[in-house]
């Protein structure tokens, strides 16, 4: 029997945050991790000297970056620069990212060129919140006009979300994210395992018990409050708080009688987008200027994310190549898009190839903001006390890692205020009244 004032379940993103902040709001905290390393998705694997993440990864101007800034992370790595092109019936074309590029531009007739110059001149101060409500193609049909700029635009926000579902999506927080996306974006060097080492360097600085290898098997509950952790290998955990951030299906399947909580309708609502994702290591590119490529007629995307960080100990070129799934998904046609990107992007890639890493069926995310998303996951379960979840999927309008860090933050909060109104119940009658 392990006893701790909060357990998290899962070692990631949002785990390793939340461990961090109970750990700095003095609280004894251990974090359970069924594998043998610490990061979920966004580990770093290393493959001939090369370090590729679980699919692209880029830390956009988010809660996330303002988090690891808050927690003293390095961040070591650089913004890229956002020249690039478009795939357009089978064609590379300028993208118009700036004014230069949007004057020489083929892709856009002079009145598409006009129009899209003047919402990027205004996008910046958009109030994306007033288009919570609607879908995002609703947003896109009903704005823009020139049919070329619309195509951009769901290309655009497609890359930024990693979603292709534009009927789904609300619009507000896509919106709000190519406005983060704008501001720049970072490449980390050696990918976003380094996050992860110095997440775990810094919750153990605060005293966080790491315990991983360890598959939790059920969240025990009595009375209507949270009691143990209980473990596959016989370990129990008691802790007044337990964080999940597990997927929603699979913290549903962990706590008992979960169909009488607020877990069964978040695992109800739940949508999960995955993306297919090829990344390869090249010792040259045959094509220097172009690293990075919008597919515009296709969910497509490539980046070279070598032109912005250290991704190989013996310099070769790692580019990522992203096919945004739907519902529909082919491994091997999947490979084969992704495959001809590359031959179009960087022809001859196949004579330079140091090391590959093809991922069929990675998950974006659990659950995004949709239309069909009836309740607010999180923080807290309301039929059990002590018992919160975190992740990307208890998003409050954040997207991706935003997400991951912002609610787990929140999980804490909620923490903190349930044991201030249990220390001060005056002031909990003083606010009620």
């Amino acid at each position: 029997m392990l006893k701790y004032e909060v357990a998290v379940v899962g070692g990631g993103v949002a785990g390793l945050t939340a461990a961090i902040y109970a750990a700095k709001a003095g609280k004894q905290t251990i974090v359970i991790e069924k594998q043998d390393r610490l990061g979920g998705r966004a580990v770093s694997n290393k493959i001939k000297g090369a370090y590729f993440n679980l699919g692209g990864h880029a830390l956009y101007h988010g809660d996330a970056l303002a988090t690891f800034r808050e927690l003293g992370l390095r961040l070591q790595g650089n913004q890229p620069s956002i020249d690039g092109y478009g795939i357009w019936k089978g064609k590379l074309l300028t993208m118009p990212m700036g004014f230069k590029s949007l004057l020489t531009t083929s892709l856009l007739s002079w009145k598409g060129k006009v129009e899209l110059a003047s919402w990027l001149a205004k996008f910046g101060k958009l109030d994306t919140h007033r288009y919570d409500q609607i879908s995002l193609r609703d947003w896109i049909e009903g704005n823009l006009h020139d049919p070329m700029v619309r195509n951009l635009f769901y290309a655009l926000l497609r890359t930024a979300s990693y979603v292709a579902a534009p009927d789904m999506q609300a619009a507000g927080p896509v919106l709000q994210q190519l406005q983060h996306s704008l501001q720049g974006v970072l490449y980390l060097d050696r990918g976003w395992g380094a996050i992860i080492d110095e997440l775990r360097e810094i919750a153990a600085k605060h005293g966080v018990r790491m315990l991983t290898s360890s598959k939790v098997v059920a969240i025990e509950h009595r009375d209507g409050a949270v009691q143990h952790v209980r473990c596959e290998d016989g370990t129990l955990v008691e802790a007044k708080h337990i964080i999940l951030t597990a997927p929603p299906a699979v913290a549903h399947q962990l706590v008992l009688n979960a169909e009488a909580t607020a877990l069964h309708a978040w695992r109800e609502q739940a949508i999960e987008i995955t993306a297919a994702c090829l990344d390869v290591a090249l010792r040259r590119l045959s094509k220097p200027k172009q690293q990075f490529v919008y597919g515009i007629d296709q969910t497509i995307f490539l980046s070279n994310q070598s032109r912005a960080a250290y991704l190989s100990d013996d310099g070769a070129q790692v580019i990522s190549v992203i096919k945004y799934q739907g519902e529909e998904k082919n491994p091997d046609k999947d490979l084969h898009d992704l495959e001809q990107t590359l031959d179009l992007v960087q022809p001859g890639w196949r004579d330079e190839l140091v090391a590959k890493q093809y991922l069929p069926h990675i998950t974006v995310c659990h659950d995004f903001l949709h239309m069909r998303r009836q309740h607010q996951p999180g923080p807290a379960v309301p039929e059990i006390s002590g018992l919160y979840v975190a992740g990307e999927w208890a998003s409050h309008g954040e997207l991706l890692v935003d997400a991951a860090t912002a609610s787990a933050k929140r999980a804490i909060q909620c923490i903190l205020a349930r044991e201030y109104t249990e220390r001060k119940p005056e002031n909990a009658n003083r606010n009620i009244v």
